[in-house]
């Protein structure tokens, strides 16, 4: 993938003829693609050919040939344009290559997560030690090495109580007669669990340990040796381990205390996330240690671990309380911070259905479960549209990020709007149109420039096909001009009503006409009168069917007449067959989810939209802030998490598709949806917006437009934009109320 260029005396714009090319130096550009994620990262490279040429490579935040190289040096730059969206991509399996193509087609979400199992052998060692089993025996230095800021912290939290239980109970087992081997196991456990680090708990097996003189250090060989070895006597035949009276006075007094402990240490560290291997060590011991005979249970300590006699098995050997790198852990493909959010989801359910006169909790904490409960929901919703797409055709896909991919805010906009038609409260609708707006500006400006400010803060300066860029621009005009034009049909033709005038002198403005006036809640008559019926109403349709025919002609234009503007190609290197691969969910399985988070999203929404109203009454917030910015921003907290992770990875361009995908839908396919559901069931959803949503939302576009007109980015960038985002919620932070609210 190559572009050969020659360089011209006179002007840059001119080339050399047929047979002088062949004798000058050439300029080759090729952005080389990684192997991971199949994302984008590039460097400035200068190799030479065997025909003595140089090459010059560029990448996206080196933008100019390296003046030895390149003898064209401003050929490379005006040439960057046409190949900077050229790229390949390599990934595990074909799966992943077609998550990856479908990241750069318009009208696809960008997902970041894999959708595959990768092999365990292939990842990094950081990433090996966060799904290991903690039943690996380390070499290490002595135990001094395991003193650290993450092992001090697990005494604090959880090692001095846990030991203290052990302590106890081992004193309520000796107090049985009978149980006093579980006793004196509890006692061994009591001071392991105060320090467990570089200590390992083994199992001793009934088979006979044959140990060498040349190994007397060895563990777990039951190989064949020399008969001149010794043979170590067996083991005494003992009782069955369900034919003792001590088991069962274990299970009823000593194993339901300590199982509650355990698994309030289990659950407590597994939500910290980074004291995972805490979580680990105490489910270890809870379903596999303290169910073992006492006798069959050895611990040893960091400097000695030979047992003679018997083989052993190593079954927990923890090394370090905490590991920074947990925030990758991921269940079947989710990360795990999404995996400890779901709970919220059946809480939420809980609380608001069964509590339904707030005896037990208000409305504030239910409103605040349930819109927070919609973060997971949103990034299972996510991974199942991604999942579908790769194990799909295009169409599939196209298909299904248009339906289920504006899923989450429609249904919390139809429930809003049906439960504001229901008790008659126009506020709601006010709120939809305010959610609406916020999700707009914060794609258009929030999402891009906080990803141009981390990513800009790492890799510098970073460019992005400004080709695709125009694309999803150009539909933003489109579709903002078209959302808007009601709006500004209205105000050309309607009637400026007001409820109250009074003129400089106080009377009333019967009795003075003359002279300057003071009118409060002024707003625009279309209710009464033919301007909205005969006018605006018949414009509405006529946008709401325009908008997504626009869509369907992007789509079109991007994915197959002119799909050489994004130009992504899997690298020969390619695993093309599905032999070994393991995909997190099937395509029935992801449809499934995708219908149960639905589901589960429409219910949430639904208890959300319920206790919304003591958060609109604050006297001192206004109810458009509280639209666009929590109800707007939450349900794509998955969105920005995965356009952060695109612009570490030095591919900005993904990172603003992210927002630019998300402002077209909104425009393009759930605006024109909510039209058409208020046509078969009036819920008084007017697509008139107010004079401050529609003149933010149109400079928000201009402005971005202008940024990106150059194909770069850094986070000075990024910072106007956030900047700009800032100001304009302020604006809505200060702004009174709807009227009528």
């Amino acid at each position: 993938m190559s572009l050969s260029s020659t360089q011209s005396s006179e002007s840059t714009s001119r080339r050399r003829k047929t047979s002088e090319q062949a004798q000058e130096p050439s300029c080759v550009l090729d952005p080389p693609a990684s192997y991971n994620h199949g994302e984008i990262h590039d460097g400035p490279q200068d190799t030479q050919q065997p025909d003595g040429t140089h090459t010059c490579t560029l990448s996206p935040h080196h933008a100019l040939c390296p003046a030895p190289t390149c003898v064209s040096r401003h050929v490379c730059e005006d040439s960057w344009e046409e190949i900077q969206s050229k790229r390949t991509i390599r990934a595990e399996n074909e799966v992943e290559a077609n998550k990856v193509v479908n990241n750069y087609r318009f009208g696809f979400r960008k997902w970041k997560s894999h959708v595959t199992a990768r092999p365990f052998e292939d990842r990094s060692d950081v990433v090996k030690e966060l799904y290991s089993e903690l039943n690996v025996i380390k070499p290490h230095s002595g135990p001094g090495q395991f003193i650290t800021c993450g092992n001090l912290v697990y005494v604090l939290l959880f090692g001095w109580w846990v030991s203290l239980v052990y302590f106890l109970v081992g004193i309520l087992m000796f107090i049985s007669i009978i149980g006093v081997p579980y006793g004196k196991l509890c006692w061994k456990l009591c001071c392991y669990f105060l320090w467990p680090f570089g200590n390992t708990i083994h199992e001793i097996e009934h088979t006979l340990r044959r140990c060498c003189e040349e190994a007397p250090e060895c563990e777990c060989s039951v190989e064949t040796v020399e008969d001149s070895l010794p043979v170590m006597p067996e083991r005494p035949p003992r009782t069955p381990y369900w034919h003792r009276l001590s088991t069962y006075i274990w299970l009823l007094l000593g194993y339901p205390p300590l199982a509650v402990v355990h698994s309030l240490v289990c659950f407590v560290s597994w939500i910290l996330v980074f004291t995972i291997p805490v979580s680990k060590m105490n489910a270890q011991t809870l379903t596999v240690i303290l169910r073992l005979p006492p006798e069959d249970v050895l611990l040893s300590s960091s400097s000695h671990r030979k047992h003679q006699g018997y083989e052993t098995r190593a079954l927990l050997c923890c090394y370090h309380a905490a590991n920074w790198y947990y925030y990758k852990y991921t269940v079947d493909g989710i990360n795990v911070f999404a995996v400890n959010l779901l709970p919220l989801v059946i809480v939420a359910l809980i609380i608001g259905y069964v509590d339904r006169e707030n005896l037990y909790v208000s409305s504030d904490v239910k409103f605040a479960t349930a819109i927070s409960s919609i973060i997971p929901l949103s990034y299972y919703i996510g991974m199942g549209i991604a999942s579908i797409a790769a194990q799909s055709n295009f169409a599939v896909g196209a298909v299904v990020n248009a339906t289920f991919g504006s899923i989450t805010e429609l249904t919390f906009y139809i429930t809003a709007l049906l439960r504001g038609h229901r008790a008659a409260n126009p506020c709601l609708q006010e709120v939809v149109k305010a959610a609406l707006t916020g999700t707009l500006l914060g794609c258009i400006l929030f999402i891009p420039g906080i990803c141009m400010i981390i990513g800009g803060l790492k890799h510098s300066e970073q460019r992005f096909n400004s080709r695709s860029a125009g694309v999803s621009s150009s539909l933003l005009f489109i579709s903002v001009g078209g959302v808007f034009a009601p709006t500004l049909f209205s105000k050309a033709y309607g009637n400026l009503v007001c409820d109250a005038c009074t003129n400089a002198t106080g009377g009333n403005s019967t009795n003075n006409v003359s002279g300057p006036f003071v009118c409060h809640n002024c707003h625009y008559d279309l209710k009464n009168g033919t301007l909205f019926r005969d006018h605006i109403q018949p414009l509405v349709y006529t946008v709401s069917a325009l908008l997504p025919a626009a869509y369907i002609i992007g789509l079109i234009f991007t994915l197959k007449t002119h799909s050489h503007i994004y130009n992504i190609h899997v690298g020969e290197g390619q695993e093309t067959s599905h032999h070994g691969m393991v995909v997190h969910w099937s395509r029935w399985r992801s449809l499934l989810i995708l219908i149960v988070a639905t589901v589960l999203m429409s219910a949430c929404a639904d208890l959300a939209t319920e206790h919304i109203q003591p958060i609109l009454n604050q006297p001192n917030i206004s109810q458009y802030f509280i639209g666009v910015t929590v109800l707007a921003m939450v349900p794509e907290i998955p969105e920005i998490v995965n356009g952060i992770q695109f612009a570490l990875q030095n591919n900005i361009s993904l990172s603003l598709e992210v927002g630019s995908c998300i402002a077209v839908q909104v425009c393009m396919l759930q605006i024109p949806v909510l039209v058409l559901f208020n046509a078969f069931c009036d819920v008084g959803f007017v697509l008139l917006f107010s004079d401050q949503h529609m003149w933010a939302s149109i400079f928000s576009v201009i402005l971005v437009n202008y940024i990106f007109m150059d194909g770069k980015s850094d986070y000075f960038q990024g910072t106007a934009l956030v900047v700009v985002y800032l100001i304009l919620l302020a604006l809505y932070y200060f702004a009174p109320s709807p009227s009528g609210c």
